[in-house]
């Protein structure tokens, strides 16, 4: 008598990559993408691990795919408010609007992204940088422009000068929800908002050239 078969149970289904997507980022989020396993990710998102491969060979295709989903859709928005012809300053304010519909609403990308840039292996660290460069070449010709028409500085780092416009703002979405009721003396919502005006002042104030020079 030939021996019995184990039954087998039903055949996985498949998942949609933007459930493992989103599982990736929370788990990449806490432990890095070098921390982190394919096992990890799959229970996050409640599947079978095996599903993972449906869609991404391993878990440095998946942070590439968290970075390509952020960022395409960012991209296009970032390149409309760099556009002329409106005045200089009015486009950088747009440049972090762009950034906090994008970003206000996602600490965990945020998270993941500042821990990668800190943390992660150099592979890592290098495929971010290539995303990164792309949206920080968009503000750097605006600032290049800026200085070229004489409204800003001719001295002006405009290398560092993008990065701490971007920073800076980035910090109040980080800081302002998760201390501000401790500290501001107005609503969250409306401490972004004047933070956003302030900055932008402040930072105007220091780069733009002296009215004599122009």
């Amino acid at each position: 008598m030939p021996p019995s078969r184990r039954p087998r149970g039903p055949k996985p289904e498949k998942m949609e990559a933007s459930v493992l997507l989103d599982a990736a980022q929370t788990v990449f989020a806490q432990h890095g993408v070098e921390g982190s396993s394919l096992r990890a990710i799959a229970r996050a998102a409640g599947c079978d691990p095996a599903l993972i491969y449906y869609h991404f060979e391993h878990k440095e295709a998946m942070f590439q795919a968290l970075l390509e989903r952020k960022f395409s859709a960012l991209l296009p928005d970032l390149e409309s408010a760099v556009a002329g012809p409106r005045p200089l300053k009015e486009r950088l304010a747009e440049t972090l609007r762009v950034f906090a519909r994008h970003l206000k609403d996602d600490a965990g990308f945020r998270a993941l992204i500042r821990g990668q840039a800190v943390q992660g292996a150099e592979p890592i660290k290098t495929t971010l940088a290539a995303f990164l460069r792309r949206l920080q070449g968009l503000i750097w010709n605006l600032l290049e422009e800026g200085v070229a028409s004489g409204e800003l500085r001719r001295d002006l780092p405009v290398p560092l000068a993008g990065f701490f416009l971007v920073r800076t703002y980035l910090e109040m979405l980080d800081l302002f929800p998760a201390m501000g009721p401790h500290f501001l003396p107005m609503p969250v919502p409306e401490a972004l908002e004047r933070g956003e005006q302030a900055w932008i002042d402040f930072f105007w104030r220091g780069a733009s050239a002296p009215e004599e020079s122009r």
